[in-house]
């Protein structure tokens, strides 16, 4: 049986580094694209380095795309890549359409010119629905985002819904609702909230500085999402389906967790901080992960307080390291 190949973008982030581990696992030859910079971090792949061969592209030059898809001939493609970061995209609205939204439009292009056999993965997102419309929500659930990152998101679930129905392409969107680890990146509010309890606990902060405390998320753990994105590509038929772990919880209860574990009151520290309030607030997600477990038995295996803890140890041992 002949070795399953995989491109996977944004290798280097928390999704891409918990894909590459899970699919060589799997036996698979991956290769990762990474954008040529000056910055390039490795730290979350540099324990499967050896083991993957990464390529230069870059999604907003699809003639790159178009090489590494002609050199390495994948059988699955995951992109993952994006300007990810909700925060970021009020500021840069353009550059995160470029990258978020018509990124994926050049790597569907491009498996439609280079090789239509390719399976699709695109990474959608539970933003999409915003301001929701039902509570919780589905496949079907109408959407309605509420900043640039949500409304580029929604531009690339379209175009690959378009493209699996124009050119018979095997296409897919996981909607993903907020999935969390140790390797999420320092901006987000669960690391934030994660490595402020343990730095506070070794007296290296003072404070933890939040705006929305009260908005309400859906949060599971990224090795179990991860998995639900391979078996959306092992499907007979190529159909998207809502990721999520049907509860949701603020992020009030996500500091109260957090600071619990470590003997501590997140009220003794918080501070709302009006710098860190979006222009349109998301109050409340939760997705019904119900198709996803009646057709492909996926279901997550982590609670949200082992999430939680799982973040805080990783924090204080990063601590005790240095």
């Amino acid at each position: 049986m002949a070795i399953k190949r995989a491109l996977i973008t944004g290798i280097t982030g928390q999704d891409g580094s918990y894909l590459a581990e899970f699919l060589l696992e799997k036996g698979y030859e991956v290769i990762g694209m990474v954008r040529r910079s000056s910055t390039i971090n490795f730290e979350r792949i540099e324990h499967i380095q050896d083991r993957l061969t990464l390529v230069s592209g870059d999604l907003m030059d699809q003639i790159s795309i178009i090489d590494i898809i002609k050199t390495h001939r994948p059988s699955e493609i995951y992109n993952l890549a994006a300007q990810s970061f909700v925060q970021t995209s009020w500021v840069q609205p353009v550059f995160t359409g470029e990258v978020t939204a018509l990124g994926v439009t050049r790597v569907l292009d491009a498996i439609r010119l280079v090789d239509p056999d390719i399976r699709f993965y695109q990474a959608s997102t539970s933003e999409m629905f915003g301001k929701v419309h039902e509570t919780p929500q589905t496949e079907r659930t109408p959407f309605y985002p509420r900043s640039p990152y949500g409304v580029a998101k929604l531009y690339g679930h379209w175009i690959t819904v378009n493209y699996r129905e124009s050119y018979d392409l095997f296409a897919c969107s996981g909607i993903c609702f907020n999935h969390e680890s140790p390797r999420r990146g320092h901006e987000f509010v669960t690391r934030k909230i994660a490595r402020s309890a343990a730095r506070i606990k070794y007296h290296l902060e003072k404070e933890l500085r939040l705006g929305n405390i009260d908005s309400q998320r859906d949060w599971g753990f990224a090795p179990d999402y991860v998995r639900g994105m391979w078996l959306i590509l092992q499907q007979d038929q190529p159909e998207d389906f809502v990721l999520a772990t049907g509860h949701t919880h603020s992020v009030k209860q996500f500091a109260e967790v957090a600071y619990s574990y470590l003997g501590l009151d997140y009220r003794d520290y918080l501070i709302q901080d009006p710098a860190f309030m979006r222009p349109a607030e998301v109050e409340l997600l939760v997705g019904n992960p119900s198709k996803a477990k009646e057709k492909m038995n996926w279901e997550t295996q982590t609670s949200f307080e082992e999430l939680v803890k799982l973040m805080v140890d990783a924090e204080v041992g990063f601590i005790k390291k240095t």
